[in-house]
């Protein structure tokens, strides 16, 4: 008999331990196994996380431990699912972020190999039945069973259902002439992409290449302007990996970026590249998973999520575009994916790359210490100026496009010029939809979501209101529901209002849209893109999605059309996330033979942000940031942890989250700031309230334990839940 230690499938602070079960079956059974447990009356999933031999009773156990041990129910799994290195690092990645340890594991595996019951019902192996030739002697065989043999011989193997003739099959098979083989059946086909050679480096591409291989540092931040040749040189640091038996990891931050790196990398290492990002189908992220773990692809290419991958003996491990928010996991458990990168690095002498044409702060100033290595692709690839750029005050109206409540004329004159001239145009509008929110004209009625109190959006493609928080939707409103009155407004631009208004101002142009909305249905972001690189589109709208990485020849033009979106955001990283969309939206633009421009329109032109992201001064911006940074003392002159308190009782939340803070001041921890607690922007949301209070620190030493105390006997407690999101990044 065993006692196992197991983690139940809840993933609450006040759960974060193992519980112990007994186990007297003959099934193998081992750290990293699933077993179904009875847990409080529940039938659910388990994670064993230890395995103790014992040679008491159940009777003589419970004597000893005063309660009475349960038996599993059964075992799931026949192989542990997570390799010593991997549940090592969900130790590490649990302890760092403060996070319930099971809801580590269940980010880290496909929906199949999830500890969750529903994992129980989700795809499995799936096999195709295949004809092979046994004995090739066509002795005694008829006119048709000899064309279906050679038909096999031909082929080496055929699918059962491509032979064509059930009976001539069976009588074959019968004749020990052909057999039928099973075969895992293969659900995601990457495209067979043609060999490529590798392309000479320039001289600045040659000296960062040199740069990174001998640099002593484990992390290096490549900083390259866009269109600098940053993808060859992670290509050629690849090659030199995987020839020293090494395996490489290639996250990009967006799901839109990954087809063109695969294709990159495809190209290179032929038939050596797996897949993981969210996209893929459930069947599809377990036989790229178990594909992965059998070792039979050494590069995975992947967003956030494949930081997880399960590979071993990693050599390089690269972040694409490292300073793009979205690698900053924003549900339980809150893990950034450069920080586990780096966990990875450790365990196997890796090295962590770090790219951008606008690092993080966080990054660049790690850099500048000397806590990373540094190197730099100061030039375009083709040694091509960048764009120029010129910024238009939207609040000056006589610049405005006459009839255009969204186009200065200046943009309607440089799309048109560009059309003529058969080149391609990129216009950024970072909020999708087709209007901003819908009031009511008559009494000043603006309709809200009911789960979440956000402004609802329009969207005139399906004439529905849609909350961009939690997906509540409602019909378009005949009425107003406070006065009765048909008086209703649509107030502010969406992408979808862009290509509108296109439509009629360029009627003879094709114009595509890309944002979330296009990638809720499956491989829409990937088709869109190569349309518009295939020359399908004259002009295309989209949000920050078309902004980062992407490379399009034919683009002569940018235009941002609304740049101050992102400053009116509650965050201290509105600057900071500004510029960077402002430099990485004007990068598309002239990146091969003809020169790039670029429009930035904007309501506050002297903004430091806009007139900085406007000349792609990425050190000029970095150096007034800081200042901002020091002063205000947010990262990274200091860290920062987010406690989040919701429950029911709206009384109850306040009153827990004012008790911690209250407590903390009273702890009086060396360098240690309280903000808040604050009633967050979205403060309801399907029937729990929500605050939230900002935790500023030095120094880990005291208020880490602090926490890590809190979220074990707090959390839970009088119906008040506590989350800790450690280096938060929209506070």
């Amino acid at each position: 008999m065993k006692i196992l230690d197991v983690y139940i499938q809840h993933g609450k602070n006040a759960l974060n331990r193992p519980f112990s079960y007994l186990y007297a079956g003959k099934d193998p059974v081992d750290v990293g196994y699933r077993v179904l447990v009875d847990f409080n009356g529940q039938h659910i999933m388990g994670f064993v996380s230890k395995v103790s031999p014992t040679d008491k009773t159940p009777e003589e156990l419970e004597t000893i431990n005063g309660f009475r041990f349960a038996f599993i129910e059964r075992v799931v799994d026949k192989e542990p699912l997570l390799n010593p290195e991997l549940m090592e690092l969900a130790d590490e990645v649990a302890e760092h972020y403060l996070s319930p340890k099971i809801a580590v594991l269940q980010a880290m595996l496909p929906p199949s190999l999830r500890p969750s019951y529903s994992a129980l019902n989700a795809p499995k192996i799936a096999y195709e039945d295949w004809v092979e030739v046994v004995d090739p002697d066509e002795t005694g065989l008829s006119d048709k069973q000899i064309e279906l043999m050679r038909l096999v011989k031909d082929n080496g193997s055929i699918l059962k259902k491509d032979f064509g003739s059930p009976a001539n099959l069976a009588k074959l098979v019968a004749a020990n002439k052909l057999k039928i083989v099973k075969k895992e059946k293969e659900r995601l086909h990457i495209p067979d992409y043609q060999k490529e050679q590798p392309h000479d480096l320039t001289i600045d591409q040659e000296r960062a290449y040199e740069t990174i291989k001998n640099n002593p540092k484990e992390t290096i931040l490549l900083e390259g302007v866009t269109g600098s040749g940053k993808t060859e040189v992670y290509l050629r640091l690849s090659e030199d990996y995987l020839a020293a038996g090494k395996t490489i990891l290639m996250l990009v931050p967006e799901i839109s970026l990954t087809p063109i790196m695969v294709e990159y990398f495809s190209r290179r290492f032929h038939g050596d590249v797996a897949i993981l990002h969210s996209e893929l189908t459930p069947a599809e992220k377990y036989d790229e998973y178990r594909r992965i773990a059998q070792g039979k692809a050494h590069v995975v290419v992947g967003a956030r999520s494949a930081i997880f991958a399960p590979l071993t003996n990693i050599g390089l491990i690269i972040l694409d575009e490292e300073h793009v928010e979205s690698y900053k996991q924003d549900t339980m458990p809150f893990y950034h994916a450069r920080e586990v990168a780096i966990m990875r690095a450790k365990h196997f002498g890796a090295k962590v790359v770090l790219g951008s044409a606008t690092p993080s702060l966080e990054s660049k100033a790690r850099a500048v210490r000397g806590v990373y290595g540094y190197a730099s692709l100061p030039k375009r690839i083709n040694e091509k100026a960048l764009p120029t750029t010129t910024i238009v005050d939207l609040t000056k109206r006589n610049l405005m496009y006459q009839g255009s409540h969204v186009f200065s004329t200046l943009l309607i004159s440089k799309i048109k010029e560009k059309l003529e001239r058969k080149e391609q145009v990129v216009l950024l509008m970072n909020r999708r939809g087709y209007a901003s929110y819908v009031s009511c004209s008559n009494c000043g009625h603006i309709f809200t979501c009911p789960n979440c109190h956000g402004n609802l959006t329009y969207h005139k493609q399906d004439n529905m209101l849609k909350c961009h928080h939690c997906d509540y939707v409602m019909q378009y409103p005949e009425t107003c529901p406070e006065c009765g009155s048909t008086k209703i407004m649509r107030v502010g631009f969406g992408t979808e209002r862009l290509v509108k208004e296109l439509q009629l101002l360029f009627p003879e142009a094709s114009i595509g849209r890309l944002d979330s909305d296009i990638g809720k249905v499956r491989n829409n972001i990937a088709k869109t893109l190569q349309e518009f690189r295939d020359r399908k589109f004259d002009i295309l709208v989209g949000t920050q999605m078309i902004a980062k990485g992407h490379d399009f020849p034919a683009v002569t033009l940018v235009g941002v059309v609304l740049a101050d979106i992102g400053l009116s955001l509650p965050t201290y990283r509105a600057s900071e996330r500004t510029f960077e969309l402002i430099t990485q939206a004007v990068g598309r633009a002239g990146r091969a033979d003809k020169a790039g421009e670029a429009i930035i329109q904007t309501y506050n032109p002297l903004n430091y942000a806009i007139t900085l992201g406007a000349k792609q001064d990425y050190e000029g911006f970095y150096e007034r940031e800081m200042q901002v940074r020091k002063i205000s003392q947010y990262p990274p002159y200091t860290y920062l942890v987010a406690l989040t308190f919701s429950g029911k009782v709206e009384e109850k939340v306040v009153g827990s989250s004012h008790d911690v803070k209250m407590d903390l001041d009273r702890h009086g921890f060396p360098g240690v700031q309280t903000l808040g607690p604050i009633s967050p922007y979205y403060n309801f949301i399907d029937n729990y309230y929500f605050r939230s209070l900002l935790v500023k620190y030095k120094t880990p030493e005291e208020i880490i334990p602090y926490l890590k105390t809190l979220l074990s006997t707090l959390s839970g407690k009088g119906g008040v839940d506590i989350v800790c999101d450690v280096d938060p990044i929209d506070y």
